[in-house]
């Protein structure tokens, strides 16, 4: 026999032994409802944060509190207010552009951007790396412009093949400049974009303020360009692991592209743009 007092006579919920708790259900606009004190049966038509109206299928409308003592289905339930669930605003990757919805990488194009060194394509990884997975490019380094020339007898570009190369220091009377201009002129300059910036290396692509500083230091003509900022700045330079630590450094203060000079910024949207675009 089912005691419903129990054995202990101190245990606590007596008072509710055998009852259901009935279930909280929004007061969604449409929902059909039947109070249950006298019958009422209609669809939701407004609801306020204590109050819902019902309409019946006479087109009779009467107001109740929300609260118990309405049946949905045959069921108990507890009316509430309904909040709308706020839209949630479009997600932008690092290089400000709009992430589509669950974006997944695409299958490689047979089209690339090659950057002249490693710190290049990681800094280009940091910014742009999820609109090039959506768009299946890859960003390969050449370990300086002085192979490019080299690489393009291997690998010609073509049609379907084309290469956008993104050079350090692309200024008028540079050695980048005239390689540029030759391979421009050359039989691969069909298929293929050269663009750059003017710094010297891709260090000072990044803004100084990013760091915490008024400007990149002025390093003497003749003094490796990464040696001479970290000396400037107080930082170790000695070794290719210090240098290696310094960059760590600089790439970890760029959070998108706003803490990128809008020299690069434009040269970078503009390869892509040149990779992705149909034959």
């Amino acid at each position: 026999m089912d005691d419903r007092y129990g054995t202990d006579v101190l245990a606590s919920g007596w008072r509710g032994h055998g009852r259901t708790e009935s279930s909280r259900v929004p007061a969604e606009r449409g929902l059909v409802i039947e109070v249950q004190a006298d019958g009422f049966c209609g669809a939701v038509t407004h609801a306020d944060a204590a109050t819902v109206e019902l309409e019946d299928r006479f087109g009779a409308r009467r107001r109740f509190p929300l609260g118990p003592g309405f049946l949905v289905e045959g069921s108990h339930v507890v009316l509430v207010a309904h909040r709308p669930v706020a839209p949630q605003q479009p997600k932008r990757t690092a290089s400000g552009s709009f992430a589509g919805p669950d974006e997944r990488a695409r299958v490689a194009r047979a089209s690339r951007i090659l950057v002249e060194g490693r710190h290049d394509a990681e800094l280009v990884e940091k910014v742009w790396g999820d609109d090039l997975r959506a768009e299946g490019v890859v960003v390969e380094y050449l370990e300086g412009i002085d192979r490019l020339a080299a690489m393009l007898e291997e690998e010609p570009p073509s049609e379907r093949r084309r290469y956008g190369i993104l050079v350090d220091h692309l200024v008028p009377g540079s050695k980048e400049a005239r390689i540029a201009a030759e391979i421009t002129r050359g039989r691969h300059g069909t298929n293929l974009l050269i663009v750059g910036h003017p710094e010297i290396d891709v260090w000072q692509c990044v803004r100084p303020a990013s760091l915490g500083l008024r400007a990149w230091p002025t390093v003497p003509r003749g003094v490796d360009i990464k040696v001479g900022t970290c000396r400037a700045l107080g930082w170790p330079s000695e070794t290719p692991a210090d240098l290696a630590r310094a960059w760590r450094r600089i790439l970890s203060a760029v959070g998108s592209y706003r803490d990128l000079e809008p020299s690069l910024l434009g040269r970078v949207e503009e390869l892509i743009d040149y990779v992705t675009a149909a034959p």
